[in-house]
């Protein structure tokens, strides 16, 4: 085998890759470009059993691995790696796949930027599939009730039976009252905070109350819980408090953060009320680093720091010391990792990786491609009663990265 490995490194990798184009645009649709194709092509003049297939899978050639798909293998942990490396490569033997239609529904004024990275990260999952598809946008500027019936009625009447929404709550209670018999899939939204009990809505938000409920099980018997004047955050606040003194909690103070505030001296300098406590952060990544290292700055007594997973965000190890956030704690959902997805969306430099929303409607549409051609889901989520149940694991922001907590 050694005597092979100068030649195995002379290895052709082609690859064609789209770029979404005119996808914002109110009915835009893709072009018929052909779908991008991915070759491994085999340039080693030594032939390869299939204990050689083995080694270069074990040693981390993996293109070399690639080139001698060809070799038959009754290994079942070969057979596993060919399944897993199927969608890098495109095989002769690849069945022919129905085309996907699916319908965004963006009303772009109200969820700003992820009108774009939603978008995104649908895109980026149809083409990773390797067939033909239609996304095609319509656009709405507000959550009334007339734009979203007008858009809806023009989804019908196009031929689209599957829709992904990311809207806020007033919107998908609009589109509950219509209900327009499609399917329509909600990233953004959990179906405990709806109303809802139709069988063709869907929803993917992440289960904040959940999370909560884990983590209280980790608080001291005091609790601190911070949180700005966003409704959600208030929501979450009310339920943290309500849990934990319904858990037998012996004391809740808590502290409202308005986002002009940049200073907590008078929250917790000498404040020996929150000593020893549990401080729960229902605040966005920058106030929440404020907020932590105002706690080390103050020299603060604390049991742990507590978060959902607002808090899940590369950006907390850049801006905060290992020593503000040494003790904290953070629920996350994000669990299942397709390394594929991740490429594809980072090319269009979008994150499924740390992103919720982008990451659960990229779960939404693999849901819909499961449903529609009968494909196995990469992301094998349950579904109850409509609702994404995303399995929730502890982690904690290291030195360097987010590591799982023990």
């Amino acid at each position: 085998m050694n005597q092979k490995e100068p030649y195995m490194i002379k290895l052709l990798f082609l690859t064609l890759l789209l770029l979404p184009i005119a996808l914002f645009s109110k009915g835009t649709q893709l072009s018929d470009i052909p779908l991008p194709e991915t070759a491994v092509l085999n340039l080693d003049p030594y032939p390869c059993d299939e204990a050689c297939v083995q080694k270069y899978l074990k040693d981390g050639f993996i293109f070399s691995y690639l080139s001698y798909q060809d070799v038959e293998t009754q290994n079942t942990f070969l057979s596993k790696e060919k399944v897993y490396y199927a969608p890098v490569i495109k095989n002769e033997s690849t069945q022919e796949k129905k085309k996907i239609r699916i319908a965004l529904l963006m009303p772009y004024k109200t969820i700003g930027r992820y009108a774009a990275s939603t978008t995104n990260a649908s895109f980026a999952y149809l083409i990773s599939r390797e067939a033909p598809f239609e996304l095609k946008s319509y656009k709405i500027e507000d959550e009334n009730y007339e734009e979203i019936k007008k858009a809806l009625d023009k989804i019908k009447s196009d031929g689209f039976e599957y829709v992904i929404a990311p809207m806020t709550q007033a919107g998908e209670k609009i589109i509950s009252s219509i209900n327009p018999k499609i399917n329509i899939y909600f990233p953004t939204i959990n179906k405990k905070d709806t109303q809802n009990s139709s069988e063709y809505l869907y929803y993917g938000g992440i289960d904040y109350r959940a999370q909560i409920d884990i983590l209280l099980k980790l608080s001291s018997s005091l609790l601190v819980i911070f949180y700005d004047n966003s409704e959600v955050a208030q929501q979450l606040s009310l339920y943290e408090e309500f849990s934990f003194k319904q858990s037998g909690g012996s004391s809740v103070v808590k502290f409202e953060i308005p986002q002009q505030i940049t200073n907590l001296e008078k929250q917790i300098k000498n404040n020996h009320k929150i000593s020893g406590g549990s401080f729960f952060l229902n605040t966005p990544i920058v106030k929440s680093g404020m907020i932590m290292s105002q706690l080390t700055l103050y020299d603060t007594n604390i049991a742990n720091i507590l978060s959902t997973q607002a808090n899940y965000n590369p950006l907390l190890l850049s801006m905060t010391q290992y020593q503000d956030r040494k003790e904290m704690i953070i629920a996350n959902s994000i669990t299942i990792n397709n390394d594929l997805l991740i490429e594809t969306n980072s090319i269009l430099q979008n994150d499924i990786v740390y992103d919720w929303i982008n990451y659960t409607t990229t779960v939404g549409i693999d849901y819909f491609s499961h449903v529609l051609n009968g494909e196995k889901r990469h992301y094998d989520i349950a579904v109850n009663s409509n609702q994404m149940i995303y399995p929730i694991k502890l982690i904690q922001p290291s030195v360097s990265r987010f590591i799982p907590y023990n």
